[in-house]
């Protein structure tokens, strides 16, 4: 079960265990940390972009590569970064221990 580091849009720090195996977008919920629903809710399925979040860059290695849909869907935003995942895609795992994420601007 590892435990993440958040930064929400307002810069409140909280900290939230999370389940191996779910996605990055469950945990957050889970969480109470639901400023990545605050437009609309595809679901999970990449269709959306409002779970957008930056991982904080010493952590992305640890990550899977981002796939084409996602990039797909992050190239269209304007505050895009060299570390912006969508939040849905990102799958969990005990190796992520520590991982810290911060939620992305309202788009």
């Amino acid at each position: 079960m590892p435990r993440l580091n958040i930064i929400t849009r307002s810069g409140e720090r909280r900290v939230v265990d999370a389940a191996a195996g779910g996605s990055l977008k469950a945990a957050l919920i889970a969480g109470g940390v639901t400023e990545i629903n605050a437009i609309t809710n595809c679901g999970g399925c990449c269709s959306c972009g409002t779970c957008h979040v930056y991982i904080d860059p010493n952590d992305l290695e640890r990550l899977a590569p981002m796939e084409g849909q996602e990039d797909d869907l992050l190239y269209v935003r304007d505050d895009r970064r060299a570390n912006s995942r969508l939040s849905c895609q990102v799958r969990l795992t005990d190796a992520l221990e520590g991982l810290t994420v911060t939620i992305a601007p309202e788009w």
